[in-house]
């Protein structure tokens, strides 16, 4: 145990002693890496960063919230952690970025040629650098966006937020739009058959069906008292009556069912027809901006010195690894 530490530490101090005898060439190394970054990072166009702060809220149905009677959720509130992450998806979707590409002509503005192979993949890599959309730890999201030009920058940033509700209420309605079909052709099926029955209804009534039971029980009570007096005459007048009559009793009766269950079917119809309508042309906002982007007058990147470290520390170790694989082969 005490060998193998003891062979460890000595590795250790010829290490050190190496890098102390080769300390001129690595200075000399990490001096030239950092000029050459430094000189680098000059060649590079600076680029203005502008950002956009904004919360998810909750996709609910504004017609659940007019015409339903018990409210199941808050239309004020704002939206959980799922509804920030639906939201991330929009804004990192393909549709926004089409949109971003197209109003901003973003092909001639970072120089790719529009229908070259490739050009396709050039543009999501140089749009993915240049915009981003991640959460942040207090369930907000952050749009950052980088340009040479700090105006643009801002109106795209901009752009973005505002293109979020858009997407996600044209999402959200073509979804209504599907549902109030459904509950429109429901409706008018639904009014067909009511006006169906309310004409047979009617035919019924020309002959002198108006309503059914009550009829057949004045009658009744008409023929007994006919009987109990003695006429018998007035008695067979009030029997054929009741004989004319009798044929249609199912069909009236089966009418009136149907027809006070259509009448019902109809309330609800009528409610739901309403409801996905609403939630079909109705435009709510889906996030709500908390920071709107601004013009920045102060470059984001390159960061001059940090890239200057890195290429100095970067050529310094490369400088080392070529003195000790010189020496191993020595």
């Amino acid at each position: 145990m005490d060998t193998t530490t003891s062979n460890t530490e000595d590795r250790e101090n010829t290490l050190l002693q190496r890098v102390w005898d080769w300390r001129k060439p690595l200075i000399i190394s990490g001096l030239l890496g950092g000029i050459i970054s430094a000189a680098a990072t000059f060649l590079i166009e600076p680029e203005f960063q502008s950002t956009v702060v904004l919360f998810a809220l909750p996709q609910q149905s504004i017609g659940a919230q007019f015409y339903e009677e018990v409210k199941r959720e808050d239309i004020l509130a704002y939206g959980e952690t799922e509804d920030a992450e639906r939201l991330l998806q929009i804004l990192n979707s393909d549709r926004i970025r089409r949109r971003v590409i197209e109003k901003y002509d973003l092909w001639s503005h970072y120089d790719i040629q529009k229908g070259e192979p490739g050009s396709r993949a050039a543009m999501a890599k140089v749009y993915a650098g240049k915009v981003g959309a991640n959460l942040t730890r207090y369930g907000s999201i952050r749009i950052d966006v980088f340009d040479t030009a700090p105006e643009m920058a801002r109106d795209i940033a901009n752009d973005i937020a505002q293109l979020t509700d858009s997407v996600a209420n044209q999402l959200r309605n073509d979804r209504a739009r599907e549902a109030f079909r459904y509950a429109e052709q429901s409706l008018v099926k639904n009014q067909r058959e009511i006006k169906e029955m309310e004409g047979r209804l009617g035919e019924l009534r020309s002959i002198g069906i108006y309503d059914f039971p009550i009829q057949i029980e004045g009658l009744n009570e008409q023929y007994a008292t006919a009987l109990a007096d003695g006429q018998t005459g007035r008695a067979a007048t009030i029997m054929s009556k009741m004989e004319r009559l009798a044929p249609y009793a199912n069909e009236y009766n089966q009418l009136t069912t149907k027809l006070e269950d259509a009448y019902n079917q109809e309330a609800v119809l009528k409610k739901r027809f309403d409801l996905n309508k609403l939630d079909a042309e109705s435009q709510i906002p889906a996030a709500f901006v908390v920071d709107q982007a601004s013009a920045s007058d102060k470059k984001a990147r390159p960061v001059r010195w940090l890239i200057t470290v890195m290429g100095a520390v970067s050529l310094a170790l490369a400088a080392l690894v070529f003195l000790l694989m010189r020496d191993a082969i020595r």
